[in-house]
This record gives C-alpha cells, sequence and structure tokens, in this order.
C-alpha cells in the first residue's frame, strides 16, 4: 500500500482537513511453483482464489463506472425519504445482478436502511428501520457525534472527490484515537483512494 499527502484549494481546507490519502491497489496474483513437501494443489488453488477475487472487483468497479446514478444522488434520493434525515454510511453493491447503493440514513433515533438502484434511482426493496438504543455504544457515540458537528458526508464526498479526481463509490464514519473522521473512497482513473477527512471541532469528541 502506498500513502500520500494530498494539497486542497484554500477554500477547501477551511471545510474540512484531509488527513491522509491511501491508494489502495489490487494485490497481484503470483504463480507460486510447487515444493517437493507440498501437494501442487495448494498453491494453485490460492492462486485461482486470488484470480477469482479479483475478478469479482473488477466486475464490481465496471458496474460503478457504467452507474446512471451517483453516490451523492442516491444519498439524496435516501434522505429524502424522511425529512431532516443525514446520510451516515454509504456504498455501491455491485455484487448481484442489478447494482445499488447501500445507504444507513439517521433520522428520529433510528438507523433506516435503504437500497438505491444504480441505474434508477428507485428505491429496492422497501426499507427497514434499526432503533439507536439497539447499537452498541460506539456506534451510538459516533451517530451522536454526526448530529453535533456541522459538517454533513455530503460535504465531505465533495472535497474527497474534488481532492482525488475522482468519483466516490463509498463513505461513513470511522473513529481513531478518540477522533472522528469521515472516510470517503474514491475511484481515479483506475485507482481506488481513501480520503480521510476530520470535521473541524470533532477531535474532542467521544
Amino acid at each position: 500500500m502506498e500513502t500520500a499527502k494530498m494539497r486542497t484549494p484554500r477554500c477547501w481546507r477551511q471545510l474540512l482537513a484531509i488527513v491522509l490519502v491511501a491508494i489502495m491497489l489490487p494485490a497481484p496474483v503470483y504463480a507460486i511453483a510447487p515444493s517437493t513437501d507440498e501437494p501442487a494443489s495448494i498453491p494453485n488453488e490460492a492462486g485461482d482464489s486470488a484470480a477469482s477475487d479479483q475478478q469479482a472487483v473488477n466486475r464490481e468497479l465496471a458496474l460503478f463506472r457504467g452507474s446512471a446514478i451517483s453516490l451523492s444522488q442516491a444519498m439524496a434520493i435516501a434522505e429524502a425519504l424522511h425529512a431532516g434525515a443525514t446520510t451516515a454510511d454509504i456504498s455501491f453493491d455491485g455484487a448481484s445482478d442489478s447494482p445499488v447503493y447501500r445507504v444507513k440514513t439517521l433520522h428520529n433515533d433510528r438507523v433506516w436502511h435503504h437500497a438505491i438502484d444504480a441505474a434508477t434511482g428507485k428505491i429496492v426493496g422497501g426499507e427497514a428501520a434499526l432503533p439507536l438504543k439497539e447499537l452498541d455504544a460506539e456506534d451510538r457515540s459516533n451517530l451522536a457525534a454526526l448530529r453535533i458537528i456541522r459538517h454533513r458526508l455530503a460535504d465531505a464526498i465533495r472535497v474527497a472527490e474534488q481532492a482525488a479526481s475522482g468519483k466516490a463509490i463509498s463513505g461513513g464514519l470511522i473513529r481513531e484515537r478518540g477522533r472522528l473522521n469521515f472516510a470517503i473512497v474514491v475511484m481515479s482513473g483506475s485507482d481506488l483512494k481513501e480520503v480521510i477527512l476530520e470535521p473541524p471541532g470533532a477531535a474532542g469528541r467521544r
């Protein structure tokens, strides 16, 4: 894995500070010569599995590139279902024949789960809600902080896409060493870049 700092225009730095961008490249598939101590099928199976996993990743990324609905559009669609809702987590899911965005929104002490069709923007399979009291303490703490901080996930996605020159494929909250951050994965060309952003004033929230 390769890491690099990224610079942003001053107006963007005032909004959210980019801490780190990690370029995530697929692991190469190596040919392993069988030894005299192990059956040849074991390394071959490992290589076949890695190749199969990479093909699945490539297929999902190709579906994302061809999607008519962007991550930001899917987020707006989900938030519009409940007035005042805010997105806590969103990701592209191309594992099925009909790719969708999986969106979790926070509204009225509940976390709502939605699936948004990546081709049409329509809601797939209805919606489900989970009361905050049924989440673990860390998740409740993160979601409570999400209500307080001034910037939303949508703001972080705009900054990340601008900084990484690409389209966001997922975004959500993470907490590291007591700091609450937004983690956005952006497809830039053939690379995936993870952009970590810290909302102003979020460092002390635990």
